[in-house]
């Protein structure tokens, strides 16, 4: 038999019974029956409940086993009796009595419980990291996210891509982020940096003619903590293709990572068609580039209802060049205490409020003072069919603009009797984020949103310049190595009209997944660059590896890069990246398990030729 083990916690069934059998893991849990003691043992793959009396020959040492003991067992397989079989594990017909007991290893007062639903501070949890990770739903994260990879490694590996690694430290890298620079020890005062991606090397693998890459690579970057971003340094399905165009990238992305969810979504439904919407319109329709699609809501510009109207605020607002007025529908929503709450919402996010207008069923009362008469008499009319209660429009708002222009919202937005619209005016890009929110909130509470459903979308044709609203300047919105749509031609017309060859992918109000076509043409990429205000030889300084070996005869590439972490996130419906990466950093970028970042001694500090200077406190 097997020093440690003969077979593993998830094993043992009827047919085993009768069978003399050894264990080993961890004491999940201790139930002590007057003197009859009952042991979950737990190891990676299940649990079996392992127990003695005291015709056991260990039952005084078992007596002194506590939670979280690593122990070896020995003992005989049982059957349960039928009233006490455990249906909810794939050991529950049996048991196993103790007749030899081993101690592996002992544990001392536990920082943290592994069994149970008890909820610890993220700082506890990240700390003792190694005990987390020993609960239930943690070891299924991590199991999951080990089966993805191996997914699309095999999907990948299906649609004739090979895997190369490529160099983790570089130079630094186009990306855009911070990096990590790491010194050098052979040439003071020079400093490799870790790749934000493998981007550099991806394409320079195209120029070299190996067609097809992918790499399940490891990517560092410097950058402030999101719950779905990790501090440091993450995981992508990273792919690059020559010969290629925009919808070639698509077509070959999609069954991957649509397969993958069907795979592992847990039965959620996975959208079959994914639509590509421009980066223009999803920002006018859900007030984001990475749009739920769960939430049916689509904004709409309302502001020809408002010019010169009695709603001063809007009706002023459209006089200045560049401004807009845009309705949030919201189906269901035609109550006052709604729109009271959506109020607060808007004031919560540093607005003084949210104009709205809600229908309702015209009253008697309002029917009577518009044509002035009683409401007796309005009822009786109503009774004899002369008058047929409508529909009207309520709330601040509607009085100010009147019953023509509300009806004009009401039917250009699709609403009827109990819905609602909220309105948002000014320059777009400083109040669309918000109401990007506000549509999800709206979608949430009313109960709009298909939750259990994954949905994509294409966001394209990002505009690849923007100007400072300041001061005019040209510079770079979005990728800089994009292929700008039109080429060469259209880098001598307006910036601001550039679209690139750009493309991100959104799930569930997340982005999945960045790529483009890139630039491969020098003139080309030199002409962007410049426009942006960086001459050649700044270009030939910062990127000269890749400009060089564009002189060769590069071939049209593009590809795309998709975030394992979020991916794994979505799929295990966790709203914190943390629950699914092994072992992640807290939100200062600190791993305060292995004490990281710590201070270096003299001596590197030396070999190094650094000097650390002191931070004012």
């Amino acid at each position: 038999m097997h020093a440690y083990r003969s077979h593993t916690c998830a094993e043992l069934n009827k047919s085993n019974v009768g069978d003399t059998v050894r264990l080993s893991g961890w004491v999940h849990r201790i139930r002590d029956h007057g003197g009859l003691l009952f042991i979950d043992l737990r190891d990676h793959y299940g649990i079996t409940q392992v127990m003695a009396d005291p015709d056991s020959p260990v039952f005084a040492e078992l007596e002194k086993v506590r939670s979280e003991w690593c122990i070896q067992i020995e003992g005989n397989v049982l059957a349960r009796d039928e009233s006490l079989i455990n249906k909810a594990i794939p050991t529950g017909e049996v048991e196993v009595f103790i007749r030899g007991l081993e101690v592996l290893g002992q544990s001392e007062e536990l920082p943290l419980m592994v069994f149970g639903d008890q909820e610890y501070p993220e700082e506890t949890r990240l700390k003792y990291r190694y005990l987390d990770l020993r609960r239930e739903a943690m070891q299924n994260n991590m199991k999951l996210r080990s089966d993805v990879v191996m997914s699309m490694r095999k999907r990948m590996w299906d649609k004739e891509f090979r895997e190369y690694q490529t160099p983790i430290i570089t130079a630094s890298s186009p990306e855009g982020a911070r990096d990590f620079l790491v010194p050098s020890r052979l040439h003071p005062g020079k400093f490799y940096a870790l790749p934000q991606a493998p981007q550099q090397f991806k394409q320079l693998m195209m120029v070299a003619g190996f067609d097809k890459y992918f790499q399940i690579a490891p990517c560092f970057r410097d950058e402030d903590p999101r719950a779905d971003r990790s501090p440091t340094d993450f995981y992508q399905l990273d792919l690059e293709m020559s010969f290629v165009e925009q919808q070639d990238v698509f077509d070959t992305i999609q069954p991957v990572l649509q397969g993958v969810f069907e795979e592992f979504g847990g039965g959620r439904k996975v959208d079959q068609e994914w639509p590509q919407i421009s980066y223009k319109d999803a920002a006018l329709w859900y007030g984001s580039d990475k749009p739920d699609l769960r939430n049916p809501i689509k904004m709409q510009v309302v502001s020809d209802h408002f010019r010169g109207s009695g709603f001063a605020i809007f009706a002023s607002l459209l006089e200045n060049e560049g401004t807009e007025v845009r309705a949030i529908p919201a189906p269901g929503g035609g109550g006052r205490k709604f729109c009271d709450r959506m109020n607060k919402f808007a004031q919560g996010e540093g607005l003084p409020g949210m104009g709205y207008i809600f229908w309702r069923k015209q009253s008697p009362d309002s029917i009577a003072q518009e044509r002035g008469i009683t409401v007796k008499e309005v009822n009786a009319l109503v009774k004899s069919g002369e008058i047929t209660l409508g529909n009207e429009a309520a709330g601040p708002l509607a009085k100010n603009i009147g019953p023509e222009r509300t009806e004009a919202i009401r039917q250009q937005l699709g609403l009827d009797v109990g819905d609602a619209a909220f309105f948002l005016g000014g320059k777009p890009k400083a109040f669309e984020a918000v109401a990007g929110r506000a549509r999800t909130v709206i979608g949430d509470e009313l109960g709009l949103s298909d939750k259990d459903r994954f949905a994509f979308a294409w966001i394209v044709d990002f505009p690849i310049y923007e100007a400072d609203e300041e001061t005019g300047k040209i510079d770079f919105e979005h990728n800089p190595f994009s292929m700008p749509q039109g080429g060469m031609d259209a880098l001598l017309g307006d910036p601001l009209k550039v679209l690139g060859y750009q493309y991100d992918l959104a799930c569930n109000g997340y982005e999945l997944v960045s790529g483009a076509i890139r630039n491969h043409r020098p003139e080309i990429m030199f002409k962007a660059f410049e426009i942006a205000g960086y001459g050649k030889d700044e270009v030939e300084k910062r990127f000269g590896g890749m400009v060089n070996a564009f002189q060769y005869g590069a071939p049209p590439h593009g590809g795309c890069a998709a975030g394992v972490d979020r991916i794994v996130m979505l799929l295990a419906d966790e709203a914190n990246i943390r629950e699914v990466v092994m072992f992640p950093m807290n939100q200062r970028a600190e791993d305060q398990m292995m004490n990281a970042p710590s201070n270096p001694t003299s001596d590197q500090l030396m070999e190094l030729g650094l000097r650390v200077i002191p931070q004012d406190q």
